[in-house]
C-alpha cells in the first residue's frame, strides 16, 4: 500500500468498530494518522494522534480536518433498533450534523481525498440490495433514521462533486458489521455483540428474537477496512456495497454459530412475539468485485476470534461511547 506512505490521514470514528482495524493498516502503510473520536482515550490507538473531538460542532470538524490530505468519515451513533426507534432524534440529529460538518470542514481545508461510510439501511427493502435502486423507494421503517440521515449524506456529497468539481469522494455501504471493539453492551450493541455478550455469560436457556428467519449479510470490520483503503486507493467515486458476497445468514444460522462455541451447550429458545426486522437484507457485491475486491474472514472465524477479544477485553468494551 505504497499509496499511503508518507500522507496524512483524518480518520474520525478512529476508536471504533472499523476504525480500531482501519487505523492500525494505514500506520503500517506509512501514514501519519489522527483521530477524532469522543471516545475515551484510553480507546485510541497506538502510533496515532488523538483529539476527542464533538464533530457536531463544525469548529470542531475544522480543527480534526485541518493539514490533512485524505479524510475517512467513520463517525456514526451506533443504535440497536430499539434505542433508534425510542430515541430517534439522539440518533438522527448528531449524525445529520457530524455528517454535513465534516464533509464542509474537508472542503475549507483543502482536502484530496474523502471516504463517505453510509449503510445498507439506505435501501428500501428487498430481495437483494443493488447500488442503482436506492432512489427506486424509501429507507426500511426499520431503519428510517439512520437510512435517511445517510442518504442526506449521500446527497451532499453528489451535490460537492457537483459544485466544486470534488471527483475524490468515495460512498461505501457496508452490511451488518461485526468484529472486536465493538459496541457490546446497553442500547448501542447490534445483534452479533448482543449474541457474543450473552453466550459470554453464559445464558441457558438462550433466548433470542424472533424465529430465526430473517437473513443478514454479516462482514467483519477487518474486511470493511481493507475495503475502505481500495476504494481511496483506487480513487472509485461511485458508490459500493461491501458485504459477504454470499446469500447471507439466517438469524437461527448466526445463534448457532455463536452457541457453538458455548461449553456447555445452551438450550435455544426463541420467542416469535418479539419484533424481527427486515426479512433479508443482503448487499449486491458485483460492483466492487469488479473492481478486484473480495472479504477474507469467514464468518465462524470472524465470531470465533469476537468472542475471544470480548472475552479478553470486557473493561475495555465497556467504555465504548455510543458515538463511534
Amino acid at each position: 500500500m505504497d499509496f499511503y506512505k508518507g500522507k496524512k490521514i483524518l480518520v474520525t470514528g478512529g476508536t471504533g468498530l472499523v476504525g480500531m482495524q482501519l487505523v492500525p493498516m494505514l500506520i503500517e502503510a506509512g501514514a501519519s494518522v489522527r483521530v477524532a473520536a469522543l471516545d475515551d482515550p484510553s480507546r485510541a490507538p497506538a502510533g496515532a494522534e488523538y483529539r476527542r473531538l464533538d464533530l457536531t460542532d463544525i469548529t470542531h470538524a475544522l480543527a480534526a480536518a485541518e493539514g490533512v490530505e485524505i479524510v475517512f468519515h467513520l463517525a456514526c451513533i451506533k443504535g440497536s433498533p430499539k434505542m433508534v426507534r425510542e430515541k430517534p432524534a439522539s440518533y438522527f440529529t448528531p449524525m445529520i450534523l457530524f455528517n454535513t460538518n465534516m464533509l464542509e470542514a474537508a472542503r475549507r481545508r483543502g482536502v484530496k481525498r474523502y471516504l463517505y461510510t453510509s449503510t445498507n439501511g439506505i435501501y428500501t427493502p428487498a430481495e437483494v440490495l443493488v447500488e442503482d435502486d436506492l432512489w427506486k423507494g424509501m429507507p426500511s421503517p426499520n431503519d428510517w433514521y439512520a437510512g435517511w440521515a445517510k442518504r442526506m449524506g449521500e446527497v451532499q456529497a453528489e451535490a460537492y462533486k457537483i459544485q466544486y468539481g470534488w471527483e475524490k469522494i468515495s460512498i461505501i455501504r457496508p452490511a451488518n458489521i461485526y468484529g472486536p471493539h465493538d459496541i457490546f453492551e446497553g442500547e448501542g450493541a447490534m445483534v452479533v455483540p448482543s449474541l457474543i455478550r450473552r453466550a459470554s455469560a453464559g445464558e441457558n436457556p438462550f433466548v433470542v428474537w424472533g424465529d430465526g428467519s430473517p437473513v443478514r449479510d454479516l462482514i467483519h470490520a477487518k474486511d470493511v477496512a481493507r475495503a475502505m483503503l481500495f476504494v481511496v486507493e483506487n480513487g472509485i467515486n461511485i458508490p459500493v456495497n461491501v458485504g459477504s458476497g454470499g446469500a447471507g445468514t439466517t438469524i437461527r444460522e448466526l445463534v448457532e454459530i455463536v452457541t457453538g462455541f458455548m461449553d456447555p451447550q445452551p438450550e435455544i429458545l426463541w420467542d416469535p412475539t418479539k419484533p424481527m426486522g427486515d426479512r433479508k437484507r443482503v448487499l449486491d457485491t458485483n460492483r466492487i468485485e469488479s473492481y478486484g475486491f473480495k472479504p477474507r474472514i469467514s464468518l465462524a472465524e470472524g465470531i470465533r476470534e469476537t468472542m475471544r477479544w470480548y472475552q479478553e477485553h470486557r473493561d475495555l468494551a465497556a467504555k465504548k461511547a455510543y458515538v463511534a
